[in-house]
């Protein structure tokens, strides 16, 4: 199980596979699906039936991302988008990203010259390992809604519309969002959608566990049942993580340093500095691109072979 993150933690293994990583390798297989429609139905308290996988972001990935991020594009029973997208570094630009996400497979996803009626719905779900904005949630939930200024009443669809579109309400012709910051979870989970967030922090999934889609992953999601490659890359990647965790760790504490008193600013500079030399040290270690290395670390890479 993994414990608190702090610097110089590892990523204990537990039984089962961590989910951004089932997510590249393992549940874009139809017979997998079962575990993503779990999720999904519990995530959105409506039952999901995923049709098909479709082309997104993941299939142009570069080298940092195999390990920073991950996406998956499905499309549902109704026909509808869900963007399902893990981050594991910290981007400060984050709301921006998913803004462009939805905005992209908005206009993609609509044949020219068909009517404004056939635009897509879509979700975009992040899973999130770092610190994403102020709150003190570990679930939000995004969408539209238009309120009158003077009035404070909500505008509604006519009924025309909703027997058109098929929704209730505005809100559910527009892109919607989840942000699960699953690192902030650190409780015994109550719920259905707790136990999930439980198995997306630690990667374990307790025998008691029942939300849609855990019991299949205790079955598919079993360490036990990858090759030795496959086990080698796996932990490869777990290092990776290791990493990323640590530069976040670095941040805040630069963060907090940054505070202090005039005085100790030379002395926090050259923590800092030496902070990144050791971080990109460790990824030169691990064969990582040094492109990648001086993208994460902020150092040239000529300061990188130097180490």
């Amino acid at each position: 199980m993994k414990q608190d993150n702090k610097k110089g933690d590892e990523l204990m293994p537990s039984n089962y596979i961590r989910f951004d990583w089932a997510m590249k390798r393992l549940l874009r297989n139809k017979a997998n699906f079962a575990v993503l429609e779990g999720f999904l139905t519990t995530l959105l308290n409506e039952k999901i039936v995923i049709q098909k996988l479709l082309e997104s972001e993941s299939n142009q990935e570069d080298e940092f991302d195999k390990y920073n991020r991950v996406d998956m594009l499905a499309e549902n029973s109704k026909g509808e988008l869900i963007l399902i997208e893990v981050q594991n570094n910290n981007e400060y630009a984050y709301f921006q990203r998913m803004l462009f996400g939805t905005s992209k497979l908005v206009t993609e996803y609509i044949n020219r010259g068909e009517g404004y009626d056939k635009v897509r719905k879509v979700y975009s779900v992040n899973i999130v390992y770092f610190s994403l904005g102020s709150g003190k949630d570990t679930v939000y939930h995004g969408k539209t809604e238009f309120r009158g200024i003077h009035q404070g009443d909500m505008l509604e669809l006519t009924p025309f519309q909703k027997q058109t579109f098929k929704v209730d309400t505005v809100s559910q012709l527009y892109p919607e969002y989840y942000i699960l910051k699953v690192n902030d979870f650190n409780q015994v989970a109550k719920s259905p959608l707790e136990e999930w967030i439980y198995y997306l922090n630690t990667g374990d999934i307790p025998d008691s566990a029942t939300a849609p889609g855990l019991t299949e992953a205790r079955e598919r999601l079993k360490l036990d049942k990858m090759t030795k490659a496959e086990l080698d890359a796996y932990y490869r990647h777990l290092d990776n993580i290791v990493i990323l965790k640590d530069n976040i760790f670095t941040e805040r504490a630069e963060g907090r340093a940054e505070g202090h008193a005039e005085g100790r600013v030379e002395g926090i500079n050259e923590g800092r500095l030496e902070e990144k030399r050791e971080a990109a040290s460790n990824m030169k270690s691990l064969n990582i691109p040094l492109d990648i290395i001086s993208q994460v670390t902020g150092l040239s890479i000529e300061e990188i072979k130097a180490l």
